[in-house]
């Protein structure tokens, strides 16, 4: 939005296709039509489970599983980069419509499939039974969110690439970087979003995740994180002219961030702090994270 062409790079194929579909440009009453096509065909086929997962049979009612079923099978039909804006829509519905608390949508760890007191609606409610609620509103949605960055957008270049950052080549070279790396031992990407896996059967490359929650925090978990950390960065650098500009988004909490800077070459000019106030959900509280100002040498 300002002017700039794009490179992104994710070991996370999910977050590549959040990337892809919400930077690319789009016919809108071209994809409006085929995303309201493939709810209708999918409002009158669904039903069937065959071939699903036991992740997915554990994760959803029957019904729900067979109306997310029935819309994946309805959205092959489309071509390639309205199929990308279909899979979108088909994710967040997921999410949703997953056998778990209205309050605990972030990192549900088992299936909830009786009647719960709700911290949410301070109620008992009952786990969602359907999905093509959750596909309807998501429609209107996404396409809402298209036509708004449609208005906004620039015919800048936007570069997608999933691939690991520690040996990545980019086919670019880049006169900057603005990151928000992972924290160690906080989140485990590919399992946070282990529906969209499943149920678009993307490539899992969960092991090349840097400093995944399944590590923890031990004193080894830590050294790795700073040697992996250190190889993303000295990578990038190398492609990066001298005092370019890299700004570093992240809470570093272990003090770890001094030591990577240092072994990939960079030069701390600035650490700014910023109130992080519009967390939701269980992670709702107060929280603090460090944009790092930083140039390569």
């Amino acid at each position: 939005m300002f002017g700039a062409d794009a490179v992104g790079c994710d070991i996370s194929a999910f977050n590549c296709l959040l990337a892809r579909v919400k930077t690319a440009e789009y016919s809108l009453g071209a994809l409006e039509l085929d995303l309201r096509g493939v709810l209708e065909q999918a409002r009158t086929s669904a039903g069937s489970t065959a071939g699903a997962s036991e992740w997915l049979l554990a994760w959803y009612s029957p019904q729900a599983l067979g109306e997310l079923l029935a819309y994946r099978r309805a959205a092959r039909r489309l071509a390639p980069a309205h199929r990308a804006v279909a899979h979108v829509v088909l994710s967040r519905a997921a999410r949703s419509a997953r056998l778990t608390t209205h309050f605990d949508l972030d990192g549900p760890r088992a299936p909830v499939t009786a009647p719960y007191l709700c911290r949410k609606h301070k109620r008992e409610c009952r786990p969602v039974e359907e999905a093509t609620k959750f596909l309807a509103r998501y429609t209107a949605d996404t396409i809402a969110r298209l036509r708004e960055y449609a208005a906004v957008r620039t015919k800048r270049e936007v570069l997608v690439v999933h691939g690991d950052a520690r040996r990545v080549r980019l086919a670019v070279q880049p006169t900057g970087v603005i990151t928000s790396p992972p924290y160690p031992g906080l989140i485990d990407y590919h399992e946070q979003h282990r529906y969209a896996y499943e149920l678009l059967q993307l490539k899992d490359r969960r092991t090349d995740e840097i400093g995944p929650a399944a590590a923890g925090r031990s004193a080894g978990a830590l050294a790795a994180y700073v040697k992996s950390m250190t190889q993303a960065f000295r990578n990038v650098s190398r492609r990066l002219a001298p005092r370019s500009a890299v700004l570093i988004v992240v809470n570093d909490s272990q003090d770890l961030y001094p030591r990577i800077l240092a072994g990939a070459g960079l030069v701390l000019d600035e650490r700014i702090t910023r109130h992080v106030n519009r967390r939701t959900g269980r992670r709702a509280g107060e929280f603090f994270e460090d944009v790092l100002v930083c140039r390569t040498a």
